[in-house]
């Protein structure tokens, strides 16, 4: 039976990271467990890194922001002598398959993504604390911080190797963070790009690689001074009180995934996942006081938190479900309840909560699947749930009564939530992007909101691809259904990204492309990773045997 990868974790867990916290200042530092690896095959010296690795900084990110809200400054650090991070470990990349090579980027593209907007969202802003080699994926990590500070001795340097080493691209955002975040000039970043052994002291300041060259004798008392010194400016107020992050209720069958509020239904015949998130049974909470008192249980962050861990399991441990399928179950109004205390408040907690979903959201739009919406007699797409049928490729409305069927009609109530709170990677929301050509039909839309917008009024407006009655939908989403899934996967990925990203190009969106296009077809060819291509002969001493014609 293949390893099931388990996104879920927690401190007492962790094998490659420790946090020591001071205060408004915390210290994270990156101190990789050789054996830890995720799969066997390979050790993970020098601090490289492989999805476990990711995955236990994704889970720290996290919890910084909901159960550590004083912090206001994160030093990442290593905790090895003269290496601060090897990058991607290269016998991983070498064995793992394609697939899992291609979600492994993604993911970590997410993570770095989650704390580079940490400051902007949440008032913590990330330092890197660079000492020893850091390399590939080592200087990605440095290079989502918001600060880059270097040791300047003898061993010290960033590089992005890739290239020359094993014939790939800096796949967590490298090229385009070091061209669109530190703005370095074309030519030098060419010659950055095109060495092995990296750029050191004032010459990786001069190149605008590094904000900060310190000697090495000053280095760590330096460190500490300018986290201090950044935590006192900060505007993020203080004397806020953390939540605890429990484990989530979970439970994994051969053809499902449940957890308390989501449901994901597996039919691998047909190669598809259903996901059923279901609306609230209780009252909201009388205020954001009273949502805090519940903790991690409070509805709204219990189902982001539950519907986030079923996008990264289908998508690292169901290659082939190639459609995903989203409905709603519960009361449209109580929904609309619980998201007026948290978008109405000011509170720091109802701000981590929009911007979680801010993150789950933007998880839902760059999945490499197929993505469809089902709006059911019965569902509650509502307020930030109603996003989620303009970040899929089609939505299909049932239109009116069905015979035997008592559940309420279906319905789209739209709230401020698809009017700003909730943009995707490219700065817009998705009614902007879904609406490019047409934007009065954004201001047509924000004029009904509150309304429970049945299908013929939903459709008018253009919130939905197709509606259909009792009559006609069984057969017409079965057909959907079968055609989508008998389409070539390759060909589908690159269409989708290609269709959901219209409007602006921004770093994020730039990303991602990037790693959808051209990193995917580069993982694909002999010259990286055929038997005699850079990623099978790197430690050999052996340079790839590669074609070189270009194409």
């Amino acid at each position: 039976m293949t390893k099931i990868i388990d996104f879920q974790t927690n401190p007492s867990k962790y094998r490659h990271w420790r946090v020591e916290y001071d205060g408004p200042v915390a210290n994270l530092f990156m101190d990789v467990d050789e054996n830890g690896g995720l799969f066997e095959g390979y050790e993970l010296k020098l601090n490289s890194y492989d999805l476990g690795v990711d995955i236990e900084l994704n889970d720290i990110v996290q919890r910084m922001r909901f159960e550590h809200p004083e912090v206001k400054v994160v030093v990442m650090q290593s905790g090895k002598d003269k290496v601060f991070c090897a990058g991607a470990n290269i016998r991983m990349l070498g064995g793992a398959a394609h697939s899992h090579k291609v979600n492994f980027c993604k993911f970590t593209n997410e993570t770095r993504n989650a704390f580079e907007a940490a400051e902007a969202e949440s008032g913590q802003n990330y330092i890197a604390a660079v000492k020893g080699a850091c390399a590939g994926g080592g200087y990605e990590l440095a290079l989502a911080c918001n600060h880059i500070m270097l040791t300047d001795d003898s061993t010290s340097a960033v590089g992005l190797p890739e290239v020359p080493l094993l014939a790939v691209l800096p796949g967590t955002g490298g090229l385009t963070r070091v061209t669109d975040k530190r703005k370095v000039r074309r030519d030098l970043a060419d010659i950055f790009c095109s060495i092995e052994e990296g750029v050191k002291g004032k010459r990786a300041k001069d190149w605008r690689l590094v904000d900060e060259v310190i000697p090495n004798s000053k280095f760590d008392e330096t460190v500490q001074e300018r986290a201090k010194e950044l935590a006192a400016t900060s505007s993020k107020a203080d004397g806020a009180t953390g939540i605890a992050f429990g484990k989530l209720s979970r439970k994994i069958q051969d053809n499902a995934v449940t957890y308390d509020l989501v449901e994901v239904e597996i039919d691998r015949a047909g190669r598809r996942a259903i996901i059923t998130l279901k609306g609230p049974e209780e009252d909201a909470p009388a205020d954001m006081e009273a949502f805090h008192a519940q903790g991690d249980q409070a509805y709204l962050l219990k189902l982001c938190r539950e519907l986030e861990d079923a996008i990264l399991h289908l998508r690292l441990n169901e290659m082939e479900a190639g459609l995903w399928i989203f409905k709603t179950a519960g009361d449209p109004e109580k929904f609309l309840a619980h998201e007026a205390v948290v978008a109405e408040s000011e509170h720091w907690l109802a701000n981590e909560v929009r911007q979680y979903w801010k993150r789950t959201l933007k998880r839902i739009d760059v999945t490499s699947r197929s993505l469809s919406a089902f709006v059911e007699n019965g569902s509650c797409f509502a307020g930030v749930l109603a996003e989620i049928l303009f970040a899929v490729d089609r939505t299909y409305m049932m239109e009116g009564e069905f015979e035997g069927d008592n559940r309420p009609v279906a319905t789209i109530t739209l709230s401020k939530a698809s009017f700003g709170p909730y943009p995707m990677g490219n700065g817009l929301t998705r009614l902007e992007t879904r609406f490019l050509g047409e934007p009065e039909k954004v201001d047509s839309a924000m004029n009904h909101v509150g309304e429970a917008l049945e299908a013929e009024e939903a459709n008018d407006l253009g919130l939905v691809t197709m509606i259909l009655d009792d009559i006609d939908w069984e057969d017409e989403v079965r057909i959907f259904m079968e055609e989508r899934a008998s389409f070539s996967p390759d060909a589908m990925t690159g269409m989708e990204a290609n269709l959901r990203f219209a409007g602006p190009e921004t770093m994020e969106t730039r990303i991602f492309g990037r790693l959808t296009a051209w990193q995917n077809w580069i993982f694909n060819r002999p010259n990286a990773v055929g038997k005699d291509g850079a990623l099978q002969r790197y430690g050999t001493g052996v340079r790839g045997d590669y074609n070189m014609e270009r194409v």
